[in-house]
């Protein structure tokens, strides 16, 4: 199977308002160009060097999804162009985000990532974390982001009551926050959840925004 074929299988599978992230991270330009000629627009990269190289050599229509546990120093290399910032989990890297969104004249998209897994070696906030620092209200100064949305990834596990537990637990957060304190912002709308392994779950659950990768291009060369 192509690439391409692989991601008009994907693609088929999306009912509409989901959208895909192709998780591009330790795949050659190469790969990515044959995703693109098939039309796909949206990558997902996990390191912030390697994506400001395929940013920078590859076409310029193609949004640049970060999708990776994020330091506050790498930040700013990503800030002028990156489209979206899918692991946020500390008030910390919101200011940083926004301030170096700042510098390059732009609003960064960010999600807030939600630990809903049962393993530790998973990032985020926990539900009551994210709802302290939503209720602090802190966020509200920052001018150059916009808090788009939740991200969380389900505990890697046959379990599938479990998986669709986790995601349907992150979908009622989802909800919960947009009634708080997001009611009126249009661009509060992403729940990012499902990767290969588990996007259907995740489109059942509530799921807006899939981050496929393997199924897609392969199983990656590290």
């Amino acid at each position: 199977m192509s690439i391409q074929a692989n991601l008009k299988e994907v693609l088929a599978d999306l009912p509409s308002g989901v959208r895909l992230v192709a998780v591009s991270k330790f795949h050659p330009n190469e790969a990515i160009e044959e995703a693109y000629a098939a039309g796909q627009r949206i990558f997902g990269e996990s390191k912030v060097q390697e994506m400001t190289q395929k940013y920078e050599t590859l076409p310029k229509d193609i949004e640049w999804h970060f999708i990776g546990h994020l330091q506050t120093n790498k930040i700013k290399y990503m800030a002028p162009y990156v489209a979206m910032i899918h692991g946020v989990d500390s008030y910390k890297l919101l200011a940083e985000i926004n301030k170096q969104a700042l510098k390059a004249g732009r609003t960064i998209p960010c999600l807030l990532q939600i630990h809903i897994a049962q393993e530790e070696t998973k990032f985020g906030f926990s539900f009551d974390e994210c709802r302290e620092m939503l209720a602090a209200g802190e966020w509200k100064e920052l001018k150059n982001i916009h808090i788009s949305g939740v991200m969380g990834m389900a505990t890697n596990t046959d379990n599938t009551e479990q998986i669709k537990k986790e995601f349907c637990s992150l979908n009622i957060f989802f909800n919960e926050m947009k009634l708080a304190y997001f009611t009126d912002a249009a661009y509060f709308k992403e729940v990012s959840m499902g990767m290969s392994h588990d996007y259907h779950m995740a489109i059942e659950e509530g799921s807006t925004m899939v981050r496929v990768g393997s199924k897609i291009f392969g199983e990656r060369n590290y």
